[in-house]
């Protein structure tokens, strides 16, 4: 694939380009740099449901696909809503994104993306079957399970678990996500070992979680292997989007970086 935008240099997981390595796989954890956005979206802001300017998203989502050497059009995102469902894809929508958190295909050319600002953006690969898949995995969709159906959606392309490589990328970290109380019950109420994943807050009956430790026990347990990245998007002003960020500055909206994969054209 040509890299027409040198300028971008987004993340890249070592574990998955290393078993991607010799094929037509190409993946990237795309930080807010190198796009056309202003002000509190400045400025690779990915988000059509953000506020920002549609052209400038636009523009920007252009940039993300020529990296890949695609067309805009072949970046492929679908409409987040916390849930656990992954969705099949062989070509490019028509009409409205469905809803869903997770996309999985089998053919070349499309760039599969989800959008985060916080949350967790999972990327999967198995390059023996030529099978991919993205996965926006929040707390929500951690505990009620897309990742697994992320994996067993791949399964059902022709992947093995075996064979699955995934990355967690840039997620928000301990350090930066205090929950309330009724967010750690929540959490018990699905298993009651999940309290390791909180450590205590300073602040009484709150407490701190750990999405990416979550988030990597849900895929060793799925039995595929992972990498996980140890990068705070809410300590990374500079280079990442955060939604906790933006909440906590009173800001009134904020952009959304995006990761996405892509299986070459043969």
């Amino acid at each position: 694939m040509l890299n027409r935008t040198p300028d971008l240099a987004p993340l890249q997981s070592s574990r998955l380009a290393e078993k991607t390595a010799g094929t037509s796989i190409r993946h990237g954890f795309f930080s807010r740099v190198g796009g056309v956005s202003t002000g509190i979206y400045a400025s690779l802001n990915c988000g059509p449901g953000s506020k920002d300017k549609a052209e400038d998203v636009h523009e920007n989502r252009s940039r993300v696909a020529r990296w890949f050497g695609a067309g805009t059009e072949n970046l492929v995102t679908v409409h987040q809503v916390h849930s656990a469902d992954a969705v099949t894809v062989s070509a490019p929508f028509s009409g409205d994104q469905p809803k869903a958190d997770a996309l999985v295909t089998r053919t070349p050319g499309l760039v599969l993306g989800v959008l985060t600002a916080d949350c967790g953006p999972v990327l999967f690969a198995d390059p023996e079957a030529g099978v991919i898949a993205a996965a926006h995995s929040g707390w929500r969709g951690a505990v009620t399970g897309i990742l697994e159906a992320t994996i067993a959606a791949m399964e059902k392309m022709g992947a093995s678990r075996a064979n699955i490589t995934a990355c967690l990328g840039p997620a928000i970290s301990r350090a930066a996500y205090e929950v309330g109380p009724e967010f750690v019950a929540t959490f018990k109420e699905h298993n009651a070992d999940n309290h390791r994943f909180f450590s205590p807050s300073i602040n009484r009956g709150h407490a701190m979680f750990d999405l990416p430790a979550f988030v990597g026990e849900k895929l060793g347990a799925a039995g595929v292997g992972f990498e996980i990245m140890d990068h705070c998007t809410y300590g990374d002003e500079d280079g990442l989007f955060s939604y906790r960020r933006t909440t906590h500055r009173r800001e009134p909206d904020y952009g959304r970086q995006i990761s996405a994969i892509a299986l070459g054209e043969h």
